[in-house]
């Protein structure tokens, strides 16, 4: 699989010459790209201002505090009559200026802007205190009214130009005094609205975060062929992990986790499947050994798909793991195979850009999987299978409709009946793999399918035409006992194709010694009348053991082999064990019994009813539906009470299922007949 999902590398240098077109195998994100982008973003969003009412109020604060200085100076200079009587000196306007200075030096280092000459100072406090005071409340209006609006820092330049117009224009500013207020009105003038640093960063971050991350996208064209590889593109082949120089183990590591969720499928699936060991060991080998066909077909199909430029996948036999796995095991084991199957198909499969996994390919053999399982039903006839893969054939077509759909890309005419032929193609090819594959399976793990049972039902089979030639008279009976037990077991569940075939040879051993039993006699002597009770045991009970013997001989499979072995369990021949007991020989009932096993299966268990009831019923003179339901009752009830079924896992519910069953079909043999005239 590694050299499936391994990405394809490249020779390429910097500054040199492009000698293919190359895409990008993946999905990336180009975080180069991306961060310019983000400083573009951070460059172009715009500052966050905040208006800040309490400024006008504190520069028109600082206007007064100005002019409240001089005022207080200037009135403080004015002499009292106290002061004229006792002759105190008036301070010079030197030292005015001087007191106004100090009381000035705080505001001065708050507002550096604020510095008044001392000829300014001067010339202010030449006037009135009342005309102090209307400078004043003109300057502070003029400042309320401009810094009430929102000012930034590039606004500065015209306010303070409005400013000094209204200032010239106000007539409570003399003439003298105008242009030491213009200068004061324009250093008041500051910014009513500055930039809020963390609201702006959180807007900015924003914005940054709202960048979506460049990606180079899978498919994408890198660079063309005969383009020249400068920085730019040899930085984005670094990225996509085009080059030489980058090889990676990430796929390695990826195939080996899928590994391992692989096996934890297969082996949860066993831990929880109630079966014995050999039984789950040589189910584990026959999937296992399915799984890699399936995977060789994969890698087959994955080296071919490059020549061509449709989807050869699409003729990957989508039903064959479900068939072999459900014929061979059982259909849980099926369903299993079949999702892991296609889950390995849609990574082994890859074609064009997908990242990791080929999803219309998986899902194109999980459907037509799944609808093979359903469809093939319990009957693993040839013709069965023929129908079910073309069955299936329909069902890929329909998904071929699905994806050529889906896709909604234009094909040519030649493509659509590729992939029409593909889905057929697929269809059939999983039934005739599964026909062709069946023997090698059965033969090599001892396997015992329905296929391998019908060709064992076959009537020209040596051993069947040795029974029919040499036991005509069993024969017929195991005919009759193979009709019962067909039924019987589809009643309940059972195999009843294993149950008919098993029917046909469960008597074989009869063949060693046919005239011993009474329906190959015609008639003739009873050579039993002639022997010792001990000596009619032997060969009676013998017929089992040789009948084992004789199909092991010959290769029938296991299943076969303990339906001779076990349909009597251990049975007792009533007969000869009272016989002996009239000739006044002292025996005990276990020397008469059959040696066994006892029935191990529903199937064995409903043969050994069916093989009782049969003998039973041809015995009969009259036989009538009353007498043949008390009789078929009678003999599983004895069969019961002497504990021949408690190695079996039959129920006492299906029982009387087989029990009715048995005698719908012995009426249905046993009728009557209307008596035709001489």
């Amino acid at each position: 699989m590694h050299g499936n999902v391994k990405q394809e590398t490249y020779e390429l240098h910097e500054f040199k010459i492009s000698p293919k077109t190359i895409r990008s195998l993946k999905t990336v994100e180009d975080t180069v790209k991306t961060e310019q982008e983000k400083r573009r973003i951070e460059s172009e969003v715009p500052p966050f201002y905040q208006f800040d009412e309490s400024v006008a109020g504190n520069r028109q604060a600082v206007a007064s505090s100005l002019f409240d200085f001089i005022i207080k100076e200037k009135q403080a200079n004015v002499p009292s009559l106290e002061d004229i009587e006792k002759e105190e000196p008036v301070k010079t306007r030197s030292e005015q200026v001087k007191d106004v200075r100090k009381e000035l030096t705080k505001l001065e280092e708050e507002e550096p802007s604020l510095r008044l000459t001392d000829e300014a100072i001067a010339s202010l406090l030449t006037n009135e205190a009342s005309r102090l005071d209307k400078m004043k409340q003109e300057l502070v209006k003029i400042i309320g009214e401009e810094l009430s609006k929102p000012i930034r820092s590039g606004d500065l330049s015209p306010v303070r130009y409005e400013v000094e117009r209204k200032l010239r224009l106000s007539e409570a500013i003399p003439p003298a005094e105008l242009q030491t207020l213009i200068t004061l009105g324009r250093s008041l003038v500051v910014e009513t609205e500055t930039i809020n640093k963390s609201r702006t960063e959180k807007r900015i971050e924003e914005e940054k975060n709202a960048v979506e991350p460049t990606r180079i996208l899978q498919g994408q064209v890198i660079v063309r062929e005969g383009q020249f590889i400068d920085a730019e593109i040899y930085r984005q082949l670094e990225l996509t992990g085009l080059l030489k120089n980058q090889s990676s183990n990430k796929p390695v590591i990826g195939l080996i986790a899928y590994v391992f969720f692989v096996m934890l499928i297969i082996y949860l699936h066993f831990i929880t499947w109630q079966e014995d060991s050999y039984t789950k060991k040589k189910s584990l080998l026959i999937v296992l050994a399915i799984f890699f066909i399936l995977v060789s077909i994969m890698k087959l199909l994955s080296l071919i798909d490059k020549e061509f430029d449709v989807q050869v996948a699409f003729l990957f036999p989508t039903a064959l793991a479900p068939l072999l796995v459900k014929l061979l095991t059982n259909e849980r084991m099926a369903y299993m195979t079949t999702i892991v199957t296609a889950a390995t198909a849609g990574i082994m499969l890859l074609e064009g850009f997908s990242a990791i996994m080929q999803m219309e390919i998986a899902l194109y053999i999980l459907f037509g999987g799944i609808i093979s399982i359903y469809l093939l039903g319990s009957n693993g006839r040839r013709s069965n299978i023929l129908r079910t893969s073309l069955a299936v054939a329909g069902s890929n077509i329909l998904f071929i409709i699905f994806y050529l759909q889906m896709t909604q890309s234009t094909y040519e005419l030649s493509e659509l009946l590729f992939y029409c032929i593909a889905a057929i193609t697929s269809g059939i090819l999983s039934g005739a793999l599964t026909i062709g594959l069946m023997p090698f399976f059965e033969t090599f793990f001892g396997l015992l399918s329905d296929m391998r049972l019908i060709e064992l039902s076959n009537p020209n089979h040596p051993l069947l035409k040795k029974v029919l030639t040499e036991t005509p008279g069993t024969y017929h009976h195991s005919v009759m006992v193979a009709n019962l037990a067909d039924a019987a077991c589809e009643s309940v569940g059972a195999n009843g194709l294993l149950a008919r075939v098993g029917s046909y040879y469960h008597d074989i051993g009869k063949t060693v010694r046919p005239n011993f039993f009474i329906e190959n006699q015609h008639g003739s002597v009873n050579p039993h009348d002639e022997l010792p009770p001990e000596r009619s045991r032997d060969i009676i009970i013998a017929h089992a053991v040789d009948g084992a013997e004789l199909l092991a001989k010959h290769k029938i499979p296991k299943e076969i082999v303990d339906i001779a072995r076990q349909h009597h369990g251990t049975s007792f021949l009533k007969f000869f064990f009272v016989k002996a007991k009239e000739m006044g020989q002292d025996v005990i009932e276990d020397d008469f019994r059959y040696p066994g096993p006892k029935p191990q299966t529903k199937e064995i268990a409903i043969i050994s009813i069916a093989d009782s009831v049969e003998a039973a019923v041809r015995s009969m003179k009259e036989p009538t539906p009353d007498k043949i339901a008390k009789l078929v009752k009678s003999i599983i009830g004895g069969k019961l009470n002497d504990g021949q079924f408690d190695e079996c896992d039959l129920s006492m519910k299906e029982l009387k299922k087989v029990e009715s069953v048995i005698c719908e079909t012995l009426n249905g043999i046993f009728h009557s007949r209307i008596e035709y005239p001489d």
